[in-house]
């Protein structure tokens, strides 16, 4: 606690109001969006930048002060606590756009910009950043977690359109990973090693991301079907035939229930896929009729699609409000979203598993998925005046993941790990754990960056 202090006092005596021990503040930067306990923070620090973030590592450095970086704390595994206290960044004043470079499609921008104010600053180019992983997130925050989401099916995930990044070291250093070229084979990939690790290996303070162009025409379809299983086999011919579906969405009964409730719509109450086309009119026109074809020869009925921009957002809006939608469905329970992600031969399978899993413990579970990619979350509700029902979650959570393995599969698709997942980690990848710690402690060697996340170090 002394160390802890004495980083903050010489914080505040170099940084002035850039930091703050505001209780409220704090509280601000301890809470999370799924079911662990409040974590506050000792201080709140907000860098401007990378300087400023430099700095600041140095002195915590020197008191061996933990550092736990935020962004707007959208992650689900609880990535963002503050378990051993110390100060958290909070990137809310490094959140510009720098530099838009149309030409080489990229963009450089600070980590605190969040991808929905990216993309507004992107429309007068005509490019676009793809990456959707439903929660309007910061891109320090996507590129810490390897966020993906509802279009990584066509685009690819944060670890594919992220060309270069600024990010500082345990020890204060500031170094660059990558550059604004489309490839390279000089040293290590010290860009991929980032991405993904969590704020446990460094703090990202800027990002050279790849754009996009918009697609010249985009549709969007849903389709209803009698079980998870024809829909997911649909999900399964479509990949398998090449379809170049931007996304591909499944959402099950008991969801579509809550969103009719929720969004005053008549779906039928059956599983849905929700799907989006991206490419020219006429390949657009093209590929949904190459995935209603498909539908229908599943069971599939009801497709409906459309080019038209108010409809596909009316359409959409349905499956970005799933999660509220079921949230206020069940108002006292607290939801616990796991995910995993499997082989795309064996999606089928991995949900008819949860789906029976869940049903057989008495816990509502509904589960949505980016099935385009193998990846599927189940929403676990269980009641915080019965704790006994957070452990059954965790366990319905825990043989999920387990059967993904079983599978050829991952534990997780794009949660990460925080938290939530740790021992679930050491299961999938064994001994190589040992490798993950090695390299913790080269580049970390005090353990201060965001400590009690991804692998255990005594």
């Amino acid at each position: 606690m002394a160390k802890i202090q004495d980083a903050i006092s010489e914080l505040e005596h170099t940084f002035g109001d850039k930091l703050s021990q505001t209780q409220s503040i704090r509280d601000l930067h301890g809470q999370n969006e799924t079911y662990f306990a409040a974590m506050p923070p000792d201080a709140v620090f907000f860098p401007e930048t990378s300087e400023d973030v430099a700095a600041a590592v140095k002195i915590c450095a020197k008191h061996g002060c933990p550092i736990v970086p935020w962004g707007v704390g959208t992650s689900l595994e609880g990535h963002a606590l503050a378990v051993k206290g110390g100060v958290t960044f909070s990137f809310q004043n490094m959140a510009s756009v720098i530099e838009i470079l149309p030409q080489d499609l990229s963009v450089r921008v600070q980590p605190g910009v969040t991808r929905e104010v990216l993309n507004q600053e992107l429309r007068a180019t005509g490019l676009f950043f793809p990456i959707d992983p439903g929660a309007n997130a910061t891109i320090g925050g996507m590129a810490a977690t390897r966020a993906s989401g509802t279009t990584a099916v066509r685009y690819g995930t944060m670890r594919e359109n992220i060309l270069a990044m600024t990010v500082v070291m345990a020890d204060g250093c500031i170094i660059k990973t990558g550059t604004r070229a489309k490839k390279s084979s000089a040293g290590y990939d010290l860009n991929h090693l980032l991405i993904g690790s969590e704020g446990t290996l460094g703090i990202i303070t800027e990002l050279t991301l790849k754009l996009h162009g918009q697609p010249e025409a985009i549709g969007a379809a849903i389709c209803a079907f009698p079980s998870v299983e024809r829909a997911v086999n649909t999900t399964i011919q479509c990949i398998q035939m090449g379809i170049p579906v931007a996304r591909m969405e499944l959402v099950d009964a008991i969801s579509m229930k809550c969103i009719n409730a929720y969004s005053k719509t008549d779906y039928p109450e059956e599983p849905h896929l929700f799907m989006e086309f991206h490419g020219t009119k006429a390949s657009v026109t093209e590929q949904s009729q190459m995935v209603e074809t498909i539908a229908q020869e599943l069971g599939g009925n009801g497709f409906q699609w459309t080019t038209k921009p108010e409809e596909r957002t009316q359409l959409w809006s349905a499956r970005h409000t799933a999660y509220w939608a079921i949230k206020a469905h069940w108002p006292e329970r607290q939801g616990m979203s796991t995910d995993v992600c499997v082989p795309i031969s064996q999606l089928a399978e991995a949900i008819a598993a949860a789906q029976k899993d869940v049903a057989a413990h008495g816990l509502p579970g509904p589960i949505v998925g980016h099935v385009g990619d193998g990846n599927y979350h189940v929403l676990l509700l269980s009641d915080p005046n019965q704790p006994s029902e957070l452990q059954v979650a965790k366990d319905i959570a825990a043989r999920m993941a387990e059967h993904a393995l079983q599978l050829g599969g991952t534990i997780t698709g794009e949660h990460g790990i925080g938290m939530g997942k740790m021992a679930l980690l050491e299961s999938e990848y064994g001994p190589s754990v040992q490798t993950m710690s090695a390299i913790k402690r080269a580049l970390d060697p005090q353990n201060i960056l965001n400590p009690g996340k991804i692998i255990r170090i005594n």
